[in-house]
């Protein structure tokens, strides 16, 4: 017996009629990896917003098999864009092999869900990255490599000019000289990026999302907020969180 007919086929369109749904269309679904593939840190939203949206198949009874069986069509979409993207096809797939062994460690829906953002987030900076890399210095490439990768520690210019092996001041003029903004500036921007992304997609209190990004306290991280956003990471949260996501 076929698993596919048109039987089938058009008994599933019928039941989504009946329930005033439908799937996503094509460049809809497309787009966010469209984004994704360009480094457009926006794709990480978009997908997001498309994860939530409810217009996606009918896979299983079960919601956390259908969150899961979702995930794995996903990530394999991601992979094959970043490998078109220019990301070299080993790291893409063990990169792939990683998410869906994490996947077995998933107990809810919402858990799915948290694991598909982290992926896209990975996907996208993954690719940011490779943009950044055709128009700068080697030294520069390795310097936005190291706060990529600790932002959850003290960075400092002595800490990158010995990472690269120059003069503090010498980087800081090459840094400067290159991307446009200071080190610090920079790095503090990649932070506030990060933190974000935490306050909308994450569980995370202000004090954990502080220790996180190596803030010495709260009060420190949420004055260097304000700054950047103009707004407390409370104010942030309760604006841009999507609905549902935290526990009352």
């Amino acid at each position: 017996m076929a698993v596919v007919d048109e039987a089938k086929l058009r008994y599933l369109d019928f039941l989504s009629r009946e329930d005033r749904v439908r799937h996503h269309r094509y460049v809809e679904e497309m787009k966010q990896y469209d984004m994704m593939r360009s480094g457009d840190i926006n794709a990480i939203a978009e997908s997001t917003r498309l994860w939530d949206s409810g217009l996606y198949g009918y896979l299983s009874d079960d919601p956390l098999k259908n969150a899961k069986y979702r995930f794995v069509t996903t990530i394999t979409l991601a992979t094959r864009f970043a490998i078109e993207g220019g990301m070299d096809e080993e790291d893409a797939y063990n990169a792939s092999d990683l998410y869906i062994q994490n996947l077995e460690n998933c107990k809810t829906p919402d858990d799915v869900r948290r694991l598909h953002t982290d992926m896209m987030t990975f996907f996208t900076w993954a690719m940011a990255d490779m943009q950044k890399a055709e128009t700068h210095s080697k030294a520069v490439n390795e310097c936005l490599d190291y706060i990529h990768y600790h932002l959850h520690e003290k960075i400092t210019v002595p800490i990158l000019a010995e990472h690269v092996h120059l003069n503090p001041t010498y980087l800081s003029e090459l840094f400067k000289r290159e991307t446009g903004t200071a080190i610090s500036q920079y790095i503090t921007d990649k932070r506030m990026e990060a933190a974000e992304n935490m306050l909308k997609y994450s569980e995370y209190s202000f004090d954990e999302i502080a220790q996180i990004l190596a803030y010495r306290s709260q009060s420190h991280f949420s004055k260097v907020f304000k700054k950047h956003s103009g707004m407390t990471p409370g104010e942030y949260r309760t604006k841009y969180a999507q609905n549902g996501i935290w526990p009352e």
